[in-house]
């Protein structure tokens, strides 16, 4: 007979480890499965944003990131495709009640953070937490479905384990959502990415950098500050225009280091990282998918939560887990995971950042107009009171609104 926990967590990346550990803090007996070893490397731009600061708070691993190699994250540098340059300071998070009666605070708005680490620290906390069964190096091959409902999952190994609740955390990939029937695969909602490290990138500092450059339009080339002079070098493309115009996006990284002038400078003396290069695909919270059902959850990458304009993922994916964990607690609490009783974690999750994933669409579309990036660029790089204001939408998303409204753009003309 195959062992039956309270939940299974088939996936131990941000989202899968957050479920894991507020589950188990509640008292339930959860099995985590991996199908690698930890630590391990996954291809990412490695930012550790406010939202994710947030969860390292309630899960009390603020100090321990901050131990580990990694880079402040104070602002963002970005770059017009005319070359006009912004820089824009992000405000400092608020830190929670019980931190602050602890003599804390959030120390910085954001971190970066090589993935190999930062989901290591997370990995780690989760295997340390009591009523935590952790399995790795064992894949997860596909949910078991029996009438209908999710009951535990099968490893490739060949082995059963079951559950009350299965929580798909598998990733773009995820085996389990795919096998629920939570999966969707539309070009318009993922985009292409690809990563290399550096070390020695001339002029990084303590912003993040994101720039628009012509031939990565709609897209953009980022450099990512790290630890000990790595920098995280990448680009990424909706994939639909990635097949439509047949784009190579290793020749256009190559070309952006090698060929344009903004940083063949800055590059001249860097090295590459042999091995470091990954790509991926990432699927976007441009498109809402169902997150839940008769004995299942989706979080993270599986639940297709990615920012469509950002491309961040982690701090939606703690987030979710974080929600995952809660609704699967009132559920098992009231009579068990039934679609019915697992349903209000989609409505929390739209609730919590529905709105923002639909802005930051939009946002995605208006970065389509090489016109309205130099725009809006040139103008705020002019205006002391437009980087206010673009520093506290960074910190705010509900005033992202603004920048998702033709008539702030009108607005713009006679801002000084």
């Amino acid at each position: 007979m195959a062992k039956e926990y309270d939940a299974i967590v088939a996936g131990g990346g941000p989202g899968g480890a957050t479920t894991a550990t507020f589950l188990a803090r509640q008292g339930y007996k959860v099995a985590l499965f991996e199908k690698e070893r930890f630590p391990r490397d996954k291809p990412c731009g490695d930012a550790i944003s406010g939202k994710s600061v947030r969860v390292l708070d309630a899960l009390g691993l603020i100090d321990q990131v901050e131990k580990v190699p990694m880079a402040l994250a104070l602002g963002v540098r970005f770059t017009s495709p005319d070359t006009t340059e912004l820089v824009v300071p992000f405000p400092k998070p608020k830190a929670s009640e019980e931190r602050v009666a602890m003599g804390k605070s959030h120390n910085e708005p954001g971190y970066v953070c090589r993935r190999e680490i930062y989901d290591n620290v997370l990995f780690q906390a989760a295997k340390k937490t009591k009523g935590v069964k952790v399995f790795e190096e064992t894949p997860v091959e596909s949910a078991i479905m029996e009438g209908g409902r999710c009951v535990g999952v099968k490893t490739k190994d060949g082995k059963e384990h079951r559950a009350k609740v299965v929580v798909g955390a598998g990733g773009a990939l995820c085996p389990v959502g795919r096998t629920v029937g939570a999966y969707e695969r539309d070009p318009a909602h993922w985009v292409a990415a690809i990563r290399v490290y550096w070390k020695d990138v001339k002029d990084v500092d303590d912003n993040i950098e994101i720039h628009f450059v012509d031939d990565i339009i709609p897209g953009y080339f980022w450099i990512f500050p790290l630890e000990n002079g790595l920098a995280n070098v990448g680009i990424g493309m909706r994939e639909d225009y990635v097949k439509k115009d047949k784009k190579d996006l290793k020749e256009l990284l190559d070309r952006c280091i090698h060929d344009n002038p903004l940083f063949v400078e800055r590059f001249a003396g860097a090295t590459k990282v042999e091995g470091s290069q990954r790509g991926w695909i990432l699927p976007l919270g441009s498109r809402r998918r169902r997150l839940s059902g008769e004995g299942w959850l989706t979080v993270g990458d599986a639940a297709g939560l990615i920012d469509p304009f950002s491309g961040e993922g982690i701090g939606n994916a703690m987030v979710s887990g974080q929600l995952a964990a809660e609704q699967i607690h009132i559920a098992l609490s009231n009579g068990g995971a039934t679609a019915d009783a697992l349903a209000p974690y989609d409505i929390k999750v739209w609730a919590e950042i529905g709105d923002e994933l639909e802005r930051s669409y939009k946002m995605q579309k208006l970065g389509r107009h090489k016109w309205l990036l130099n725009f809006v660029v040139r103008k705020a790089a002019k205006s002391p009171r437009l980087q206010a204001q673009l520093s506290e939408m960074l910190s705010d998303r509900e005033d992202t609104d603004e920048l998702t409204n033709w008539w702030f753009y009108l607005r713009l003309l006679f801002m000084k």
